[in-house]
């Protein structure tokens, strides 16, 4: 009898008293057992790697201690684009971001403060990441947590026509020190060019004037063509065009020339002066006025741009006709001069040489 009573006494004394809490499920567990693992499993509870338990399960047991397993959670993770799968013992999103150590400031598909155990579907990490943006022709450099370069474009307020195009997909996952490049394509823009429309100019005999004289009878005037291109611009430079339209929107005129065809008188020989052998010197009118324009020297020739008796300009020698009879006025007889004078007479009266013609009273 007294060893039984012994035997109980013993008993008593070695079993141990302690609370089993599994995933906050709460039980007490009486065992023999000399550690956290035997209690563990004798109460058929299996741990892995990831799962939390307290104390170590290799540590010693002692009455009334509490043993607490915390069941790790598989919770789908995607990390700038990157999907794995995490087992955590943490109990929010901010544990779970806090577990892979990724910057404070990334952005996070979900509240911090969300339970896992109420999580419905993955959770999407973007790290800040440095990226330089091309556009418009400035390059801007970006801090992000955009997860995409379609999300970095909205978030920079960059919009894009249908035919702008970007150097990466725009479903393409960004990473850091990226460089991006937006390209804006304009195509079928219309640009009208206006263009001169050259007129031609025929001749037409003309038998009331001499030969070698011409005079515009209609002036010509040039008409105006619309040309309308398609043009294609990169960046603001054009890179290539199509014409669409080319029509004239105004006609040219076209000139006529009068060219005489009468024939010119035959100038008579002139007639020698007495006592030299040079020619006879025209007298009246013109006389007067080669005395007052050249002194009387019909051939003089001083370098001053004005030749012969009466002072013909080269231009005004040849554009009435006077290279007909010489290339220069003082080569020509006082008759030639004269003739030539008779012509310009006609046209311009006697202001072409205004200052003797005012001395003799002609004008």
């Amino acid at each position: 009898m007294v060893c039984l009573l012994l035997g109980l006494v013993a008993y008593v004394g070695a079993t141990k008293s302690v609370v089993l809490t599994v995933d906050g499920e709460s039980q007490e567990v009486q065992t023999f057992d000399g550690t956290v693992a035997d209690v563990l499993a004798k109460a058929d509870v299996s741990v892995r790697t990831a799962d939390r338990v307290t104390p170590e399960p290799t540590a010693a047991l002692e009455d009334g201690a509490t043993i607490e397993v915390q069941r790790a959670r598989a919770v789908d993770v995607m990390v700038d684009g990157n999907g794995t799968t995490v087992h955590t013992t943490g109990e929010t999103v901010a544990d779970l971001v806090s577990e892979l150590r990724v910057s404070s400031r990334s952005a996070v598909s979900a509240p911090l403060d969300t339970s896992l155990a109420g999580l419905d579907g993955s959770i999407s990490i973007s790290t800040p990441k440095t990226v330089f943006v091309t556009v418009d022709g400035q390059t801007h450099e970006r801090s992000t947590t955009a997860a995409t370069v379609r999300d970095l474009l909205k978030e920079s307020g960059v919009s894009l026509a249908a035919a702008d195009r970007v150097s990466a997909p725009r479903s393409a996952a960004l990473v850091n020190g990226m460089g991006l490049k937006v390209t804006r394509i304009a195509a079928g823009v219309e640009q009208t060019v206006t263009e001169p429309v050259p007129f031609t100019s025929s001749e037409v005999p003309n038998a009331d004037l001499l030969e070698g004289e011409k005079k515009v009878t209609t002036a010509g005037v040039n008409g105006e063509r619309s040309r309308v291109f398609s043009v294609t611009l990169v960046d603001g430079k054009e890179v290539s065009r199509s014409l669409l339209k080319d029509s004239v929107t105004k006609e040219p005129v076209a000139e006529a020339v009068a060219k005489g065809t009468k024939k010119r008188p035959e100038a008579k020989p002139a007639t020698p002066a007495a006592g030299g052998g040079g020619e006879a010197p025209a007298s009246g009118t013109w006389a007067a006025l080669a005395q007052c324009e050249s002194g009387g020297n019909w051939h003089i020739n001083s370098g001053n741009g004005y030749y012969g008796g009466l002072q013909f300009s080269q231009s005004s020698w040849l554009g009435a006709g006077g290279g007909a009879y010489a290339p220069v006025a003082s080569d020509a007889t006082p008759e030639q001069q004269i003739a030539v004078a008779e012509r310009l007479r006609a046209n311009g009266g006697w202001g072409h040489w205004p200052s003797c013609s005012s001395k003799l009273g002609l004008r």
